[in-house]
């Protein structure tokens, strides 16, 4: 039994990893779990909003250095092919998980972070003020635990946390049940413009692409499950059938180079809010609430969640706050600053699965600059 950690950290993504890094920074001992071993590629669009390049670059990634892709302008197009364009104000840069995640849990290792990948959590419990974390390379305790293992997880299960049902941000034609969903991911070589980022609509999805590092392309989508379900999980055959009818996405499909062997995947994604708390576990990025990906700023949410974390830990362990006023804090804090971009996704997500709706949206929006403008300023934030 090892007992010589104050903070544990399940999870070793965006949001797991810089909090483990800042925690490093400011003196605290940290053990962080991940299941997969690094490097590793994971299902995402691979595009972040400008507002977390100088919170990266502080933690000690010289992102400059790595010539990275600036995005200054987004494409939307219907699922008949009806294209708005529109200029992104704060932008964004490209970088795929793989690069990313991989040199941020180096500077995690070189600042004294007990980084434990391919090592997965079975338990959390928490009793006298102690968790105990039961892993596959043994048993460990810490006063402080942060759930950080994203989308899905088999201690979701265990604890029995679901999406919260909120009221939709805007009224829809139906209302619907909740749906799962799934996520597929290529890397790509193409011809395409390295500033410029693209989403194309289809039945009940929407493909995003955009540069990332060296000579790649991130072409990535989310679909209802039932779609592929369709065709009897066959993932080509739904992709000829249902996105090919997109012509951007027929065009992009049947001309690229596609630089993986088979395409990476994620089922039983569900959009929406969950308990940001759960039996004392302070939960971060996707872990507290999933935005849906046409936003483009789940990764930023993740940081920025694990950024004003970490300040509260500081007030915490100097004994400026108690543990109740702790979760509290980590508590509102995460609902005013997040709760009303995620209803807005998730109404956007119901909203672009209705085909016509979504033509009718794209010629509306295409016609009202000031709307578009504060669509794309509702569901990012500002630097931090």
């Amino acid at each position: 039994m090892k007992n010589d950690n104050q903070v544990s950290i399940i999870g070793g993504g965006l949001a797991g990893l810089t909090l483990a890094i800042q925690l490093a920074d400011g003196g605290y001992s940290c053990v962080l779990f991940e299941k997969n071993k690094y490097p590793f590629h994971k299902v995402c669009g691979e595009y972040i909003s400008m507002e977390s390049w100088n919170f990266l670059e502080r933690l000690g990634l010289n992102l400059s250095e790595l010539n990275l892709p600036k995005i200054t302008r987004l494409q939307v197009s219907s699922p008949s092919g009806k294209l708005l364009k529109h200029k992104l104000e704060l932008g964004g840069f490209g970088i795929s998980r793989y690069l990313l995640d991989s040199k941020l849990a180096d500077i995690a290792k070189s600042k004294g972070v007990i980084l434990l990948d391919d090592c997965r959590v079975n338990d959390v419990k928490f009793k006298n003020e102690q968790f105990t974390i039961d892993s596959s390379k043994g048993s460990f305790t810490s006063e402080i635990c942060v759930g950080a293992w994203g989308k899905k997880s088999n201690l979701d299960t265990k604890l029995r946390r679901v999406p919260v049902v909120v009221k939709p941000a805007m009224s829809l034609p139906k209302a619907e049940k909740e749906k799962n969903y799934v996520g597929i991911k290529y890397h790509i070589n193409i011809n395409f413009p390295n500033d410029l980022i693209e989403l194309h609509n289809f039945k009940n999805g929407y493909c995003g692409i955009s540069k990332v590092e060296g000579n790649r392309y991130c072409l990535c989508y989310l679909t209802d499950s039932e779609n592929l379900k369709k065709y009897n999980g066959d993932i080509k055959k739904m992709e000829q059938e249902i996105l090919f009818k997109n012509p951007f996405l027929k065009t992009y499909f049947t001309t690229a180079e596609f630089l993986f062997e088979e395409p990476l995947a994620i089922s039983q994604i569900k959009i929406g809010f969950k308990s940001v708390v759960e039996n004392n576990i302070l939960m971060i990025g996707d872990t507290a609430g999933n935005i849906a990906p046409l936003s483009g700023n789940g990764m930023s949410m993740a940081m920025r969640s694990s950024f004003e974390l970490n300040k509260l830990l500081g007030e915490y362990f100097n004994k400026k706050i108690i543990r109740g006023q702790l979760e509290k804090k980590y508590n509102d804090f995460w609902k005013k600053q997040f709760k009303s971009r995620l209803n807005l996704s998730e109404s956007l997500q119901k909203l672009l699965k209705n085909t016509s709706m979504t033509n009718i949206a794209i010629s509306i929006l295409k016609a009202n600059r000031f709307l578009r403008n504060s669509v794309v300023k509702s569901t990012h934030g500002k630097p931090f």
